[in-house]
């Protein structure tokens, strides 16, 4: 058989045939993950051509926030910014959504000024994540000890272990080995001491400090 068809075969089952067998969200989006594999760009077609059947901004920002899936952060800016634009769409979500968009054009100057903004005009919007993204733009755009603050602030209150490993990565990047080796010593031994599905959740995060530690 040739395998140009087995490949075929092979992705049927995976996308068609593998989430009937196996139901529930973990197949669903196994299913989409090999249909990107497949069509990267066929969820943003549709939600393309969606946005130009009917112009609302739950339609724009599903599309943006597809942009964003596939790397076409500088589309997903401007539908950002259009929102914005709009009455009903200044909000902070938006703010955020784009200054995300920013950093993963490589704009972490832009996002830093984003993110500074959503924390002006709406003070309440308080995210991990928005903290997380925060430090990081502040990283890529040279500012260390702004970003090396932002990072021990968020030790002790951000879910899951990518602050943590972030924060040791920098450490390490500025030459300061002996101080990113605990950092990375002390999660690695958290996570020994974790249930399985919280070592499994941060499987990532864990391979990469244990390699630092192996490096250092």
């Amino acid at each position: 058989m040739p395998l140009a068809v087995v490949i075929v075969l092979l992705d049927y089952v995976l996308i068609e045939l593998l989430p009937e067998i196996l139901g529930g969200r973990a197949a669903q989006q196994a299913r989409r993950n090999v249909a990107r594999r497949i069509d990267p760009e066929k969820t943003y077609r549709a939600l393309a051509d969606q946005l130009a059947a009917t112009d609302t901004i739950t339609n724009r920002a599903a599309l943006a926030a597809e942009c964003c899936e596939i790397g076409r952060y500088d589309e997903a800016i401007q539908h950002y910014e259009c929102i914005l634009a709009l009455p009903l769409g200044h909000e902070a979500r938006y703010v955020f959504a784009k200054a995300k968009a920013q950093f993963g054009a490589g704009r972490p100057l832009d996002a830093i000024t984003a993110l500074d903004e959503l924390q002006t005009q709406w003070p309440a919007f308080e995210t991990a994540d928005a903290h997380l993204l925060y430090a990081r733009a502040l990283a890529d755009a040279g500012r260390n000890d702004d970003a090396l603050a932002e990072y021990q602030a968020l030790l002790s209150y951000a879910p899951g272990a990518e602050a943590s490993v972030r924060y040791g990565q920098l450490l390490q990047a500025l030459g300061r080995t002996s101080e990113a080796k605990v950092v990375f010593a002390e999660f690695v031994v958290q996570m020994k001491r974790a249930p399985k599905f919280a070592r499994k959740a941060q499987a990532e995060w864990l391979s990469i400090a244990e390699k630092s530690l192996a490096a250092s």
